[in-house]
């Protein structure tokens, strides 16, 4: 709906600023501040006071007057506050909200964009255990796939997987070269990519330590490798493959934790295989922005602001990494309409060099997204000194898990509810709470901005973390299920919602459906800016809501079945709201705590 009204105000306000002969290129349409009695505000008298040549309140006043509601369904009135412009919605906005929303277990989903996505994320080179330093990729990766296909898009999620990298050549020589017996200390964790990276150590160890003429001997073995890669060598292909494919099993069950799960992980030497990495290789040779210098194949970008050529072929006529990772844009643009990259900051550069060299070569590059991120850090303690493994995302799931199971076991006397947890509902909760926490507290922070991951924060009840917003779902379900056991009528997903909004009254009761109202818009906007962590604010906004909800306006104790029949279909409403943020977060919905 609220979308709905947001078109409406715009429509409003372009014909009365036309009408009053003022510029119409910029309506300054906003949400007002809290202490502001509308649905929707406009700024845009501070823009014309200049042109006008009067004070803006005086402005405002004149816009306010030529605003005619008349044609519309949710625009009753418009008023002014200060410089202000005001909207307000009726009765009717509300009563199609609660209709929208209370039989709507899909709620927030927007209708089908006819458009293809492909979200690539997370890609960390299959060397050994995702690192909780990279947690935020596929953390905030899995919330924009969600979030865009709330919005209506079809989405397919990507691991590019580096196959083809002197790492991997490393790791390959190392793991047929050494013996269990070479190795030091045993695997961290019972899983393959805990036992496997012990020889990509072993190996690099080894290369840094050894006698300069065996390190010349086992370098040559190396460049072997990669060179059997770049030749189409399928011997080579399978031997690399068999590391490749062994520890990204191990890594893709660690992934699954959070979740984070992949449509398909594409490999680069598919690149190379198929022709297309030499193809682009000669396409940029014959680019007037190529030169050879420094024994390679270079971009020269300054035309792009970029002071740092790219280099793309070697003097050996073998391709880098960005060489191959073009080819597989290309073939993004032309199997997606649409392609967005989740990226660590420290490979801006990289990503700024992609889209300018893919530019020269023809492509639309308008189509192309990127997620920036930094990274996570962990406060001194016990968690980030594991001396020679660095801290694995493994780790820090297992303590959050732990954490939150404290936490639930240290409540349960202040529940609200009465039932009875067992055993498997207290360690269901806990993984829901403590991995809701930890993705939760990554994902609502901004991505360029750097996280310190402190747990008092991501696991405080009370505060505004995932389990303050989790806790919202769980009373709305509470109170659903209290309502169906004294055989209230509770509404039902995909049945038509009959009460009457007008008995609701409270302020607290149309706040909370005004934010009902926002979410669909939420999701477009989070969508269109590749921005989920909007989509953490709105479920803290709308928590402080419900809360204010719940306090003033009892439900199954309500005055009359009707109001009490009204105020049961806001909280099916709320639910459904919260589920979805939630579920778009990557973020569990318990249905009880």
């Amino acid at each position: 709906m609220f979308r709905q009204l947001r078109s409406e105000v715009e429509t409003a306000l372009f014909d009365a600023l036309e009408s009053l002969d003022l510029p119409t290129d910029d309506l300054g349409i906003e949400r007002p501040p809290d202490e502001m009695d509308a649905t929707l505000a406009s700024s845009v008298a501070f823009r014309l006071a200049g042109e006008v040549g009067d004070a803006p309140p005086n402005v405002a006043s004149d816009v306010a007057e030529a605003v005619d509601v008349e044609p519309h369904e949710y625009l009753v009135s418009v008023d002014t506050a200060g410089p202000y412009v005001n909207f307000h919605a009726g009765e009717r906005y509300l009563a199609d909200t609660l209709a929208a929303a209370a039989g709507n277990e899909t709620y927030g989903t927007l209708p089908d964009r006819d458009a293809t996505v492909v979200v690539e994320h997370t890609s960390a080179n299959p060397t050994g255990p995702v690192h909780v330093g990279r947690a935020r990729n596929p953390i905030v990766g899995d919330a924009v796939a969600n979030v865009l296909e709330y919005a209506g898009y079809d989405v397919d999620r990507h691991y590019y997987v580096n196959d083809a990298g002197r790492q991997m050549a490393v790791f390959t020589w190392a793991y047929e070269t050494f013996d269990e017996s070479d190795l030091e200390g045993e695997p961290a964790r019972d899983r393959i990519e805990y036992d496997l990276v012990r020889y990509y150590r072993r190996g690099n160890a080894y290369l840094e330590e050894a006698d300069p003429d065996e390190v010349e001997a086992a370098e040559a073995e190396i460049s072997g490798i990669l060179q059997g890669l770049e030749e189409g060598d399928e011997e080579t292909y399978e031997r690399v493959g068999e590391v490749v494919d062994a520890v990204l099993g191990g890594m893709k069950a660690c992934l699954a934790r959070l979740p984070a799960e992949f449509d398909e992980f594409v490999k680069e030497t598919r690149f190379m295989r198929d022709g297309s990495t030499d193809d682009l290789a000669a396409r940029l040779k014959e680019s007037e922005h190529a030169v050879y210098d420094e024994d390679a194949w270079q971009l020269e970008l300054d035309e792009w602001g970029i002071d740092k050529n790219l280099v793309f072929l070697r003097s050996d006529g073998t391709s880098l990494y960005t060489t191959r990772d073009l080819a597989h844009h290309e073939w993004k643009f032309a199997n997606y309409d649409r392609a967005v990259t989740v990226l660590g900051e420290d490979h801006k550069l990289q990503a700024d060099q992609l889209g300018a060299a893919l530019e020269l070569l023809g492509n639309d590059t308008d189509v192309l997204g990127h997620v920036i991120y930094s990274y996570v850090n962990l406060p001194d303690g016990k968690m980030s000194t594991r001396e020679g493994t660095g801290v694995m995302l493994d780790d820090l799931l297992d303590e959050a898990i732990d954490r939150a199971r404290e936490a639930v076991e240290s409540r349960m006397d202040d529940r609200i509810r009465d039932d009875d947890l067992t055993e498997a509902d207290v360690e269901r909760i806990a993984h829901q709470v403590g991995i809701g926490a930890v993705r939760y507290d990554i994902v609502s922070k901004q991505p360029a901005k750097a996280i310190t991951f402190e747990w008092e924060e991501a696991l405080d009840f009370e505060a505004q973390s995932a389990p303050f917003v989790q806790y919202v779902h769980a009373r709305c379900c509470g109170i659903l299920d209290e309502a169906a056991a004294e055989g209230v009528p509770v509404p039902e997903s995909g049945e038509p919602i009959d009460v009457d909004v007008g008995v609701l009254e409270t302020d607290e009761a149309e706040a909370l459906l005004r934010e009902v109202a926002r979410f669909p818009a939420v999701i477009e906007s989070a969508a269109d800016d590749l921005e989920p962590h909007t989509i953490a604010t709105f479920t803290r906004e709308f928590a402080d809501a419900y809360n204010a909800f719940y306090r003033e306006c009892p439900v199954l104790t309500a005055e009359t079945d009707e109001l009490r029949d009204a105020r049961l279909a806001v909280v099916a409403a709320a639910r459904y709201t919260m589920a979805n943020a939630l579920d778009a977060l990557g973020v569990d919905a318990p249905e009880s705590m």
